[in-house]
C-alpha cells in the first residue's frame, strides 16, 4: 500500500467524522424547535431523546455482525448518506409518526457510522505505525461546532427546520460519496500486526471480560460528556447565578478546548505515550469537575468546564485505540462492542446528575461523574502499547508507541 493511499484514505476518513459531527449538532441543537414543529411535549421529549441512543447501540451489534461479510469501509458510504437524509426527514415531517421514523433511521445509521468508522480508524493507525485516532476525533468536534454555527445561523434567521438542513444534506451527500472512494485504503490494512522481524503475531480472540475495563472507561467518559452537555448552562444559571446569555458560554468553551485538545492530543501520544496522556487527561478531567463544584461564580465555572474539555477530549479516541492494540485480530468486534458504551454513558450521564442534583445539590452533583472519571487510573493499564509494533515498512522503524 502506497503512502499516498494511506494519506487519501485518513482523509476521506476524517471527512466521514467531520459530516457524523454536523450531523448529530444539527439534530440535538435544534431540539427545541423540533419539539415545536410536531408538538411534542416536555413529558414526552425524553423518550424521543432516549430512543437516538437506544437504537445508535443495536446499529452498533449490527455492525458487529455485518462487518463479517461486509467491508466496514462499505458500510459507511452506504450508511452516511442515510443519516443525513434522516436529519432531512426530521425536517421535512408533519406528524409524530414521521419524526419516530425519522429518528429511528437516525439512531440506527449513526450507531453504524460510529463503530465502522472507529474501526477504519484502528486499521488505518495501525498502518501508520503511530498515533492518528485523536485526530479523527478532531474532525468530529471540527464538524459538532460548525453543525452548532449553522444551527445558530437558522435560529438566528428564523428559518424552518426543512430549509436549514436541506443546503447542508445536499452539500456533506455528494462529499461524502465521493470521498467515501478512498475508504478502500484502510479496508486493505491486514488484520494481523507484525513482530519486529515481520513475522504474524498468534491470534488473540475477543474476550470481554479483558475489554470490560475499557468499556468502563468509555462509560464514564461519556457520562462527563453528557453533565457537560445537558446541565452546563442550567448549572451556570440556576447555581452559578449567570444571565441566560452568559450560560450558553460553558458548553461552546467546552467544544473549543475538546478541538484544541484534540488538534495536539495525537503528537502527545506519540512523544509521551498513551498512558501518560490518559492519565494527564483524567486528572485535568477530574479537577475540572472539582473546580466546577466548588466555583464561587460564574467564570470559574466556565473555568472548570474548559478544563473539562481539555481532559475529556483524549479518552475516547484513546480507548478505540487501546481496544485494537488489546484485541489486533478482532479489533473491528471489540471497537463495535466498546462503542455501545458511548451510548450507556450518554443515557445514564444526564439523569443521573438530575436526580442527584433534586434530591442532593447540583454542586454535589458534579462530584458523581468527578469521581468516575478519575476510575480510569485504576484502569490504565489496558492503555498499553503492546510490545509487537504496528507498521508495514513504510513508518519510521523506531516507532514504539502508536497510541
Amino acid at each position: 500500500m502506497t503512502d499516498v493511499r494511506l494519506r487519501h484514505g485518513r482523509a476521506s476518513l476524517a471527512l466521514g467524522f467531520f459530516v457524523q459531527g454536523v450531523a448529530f449538532a444539527l439534530l440535538v441543537t435544534r431540539i427545541p424547535g423540533i419539539q415545536d414543529r410536531y408538538g411534542i411535549s416536555d413529558a414526552v421529549l425524553p423518550v424521543f431523546l432516549a430512543a437516538v441512543p437506544i437504537l445508535a447501540g443495536v446499529g452498533s451489534v449490527v455492525t458487529e455482525k455485518l462487518v463479517v461479510r461486509v467491508r466496514p469501509g462499505a458500510l459507511l458510504r452506504g450508511t452516511q448518506p442515510v443519516l443525513l437524509l434522516a436529519l432531512l426527514g426530521v425536517g421535512a415531517g408533519r406528524e409524530v409518526w414521521q419524526l419516530a421514523l425519522a429518528l429511528a433511521a437516525f439512531g440506527l445509521a449513526m450507531g453504524a457510522l460510529d463503530a465502522s468508522m472507529n474501526m477504519l480508524g484502528v486499521r488505518l493507525q495501525r498502518a501508520y505505525g503511530r498515533s492518528i485516532m485523536i485526530g479523527f476525533h478532531a474532525a468530529y468536534s471540527l464538524g459538532g461546532i460548525a453543525g452548532a454555527s449553522l444551527a445558530w445561523v437558522g435560529v438566528h434567521m428564523d428559518l424552518s427546520l426543512l430549509v436549514s438542513y436541506l443546503p447542508v444534506v445536499a452539500v456533506l451527500v455528494p462529499a461524502a460519496l465521493v470521498g467515501g472512494h478512498w475508504y478502500k485504503a484502510a479496508e486493505t490494512v491486514p488484520p494481523r500486526l507484525q513482530d519486529g522481524g515481520g513475522e504474524a503475531v498468534a491470534a488473540k480472540p475477543l474476550v470481554f471480560k479483558l475489554l470490560l475495563p475499557l468499556c468502563l472507561v468509555m462509560a464514564f467518559a461519556y457520562i462527563g460528556d453528557s453533565t457537560v452537555s445537558n446541565w452546563s448552562a442550567k448549572y451556570l444559571h440556576d447555581v452559578l447565578g449567570s444571565s441566560e446569555e452568559l450560560a450558553t458560554v460553558p458548553y461552546n468553551a467546552y467544544m473549543v478546548t475538546t478541538l484544541l485538545g484534540r488538534s495536539v492530543g495525537d503528537l502527545g501520544v506519540r512523544r509521551f505515550g498513551a498512558v501518560a496522556v490518559v492519565r494527564c487527561g483524567t486528572l485535568l478531567a477530574g479537577l475540572g469537575f472539582g473546580v466546577v463544584a466548588v466555583a464561587p461564580g460564574a467564570w470559574a465555572g466556565i473555568a472548570g468546564f474548559t478544563l473539562l474539555g481539555l481532559g475529556l477530549c483524549v479518552i475516547v479516541p484513546q480507548t478505540f485505540a487501546a481496544a485494537g492494540r488489546l484485541f489486533p485480530d478482532a479489533s473491528d468486534a471489540a471497537v463495535a462492542r466498546l462503542n455501545i458504551f458511548n451510548y450507556v454513558g450518554f443515557l445514564v450521564g444526564s439523569p443521573l446528575v438530575g436526580a442527584l442534583g433534586d434530591a442532593w445539590s447540583y454542586r454535589g452533583a458534579m462530584l458523581v461523574p468527578m469521581v468516575m472519571v478519575l476510575v480510569t487510573f485504576v484502569y490504565t493499564r489496558s492503555f498499553e502499547a503492546d510490545p509487537a509494533r504496528y507498521g508495514g515498512g513504510h513508518e519510521r522503524s523506531r516507532t514504539a508507541d502508536v497510541g
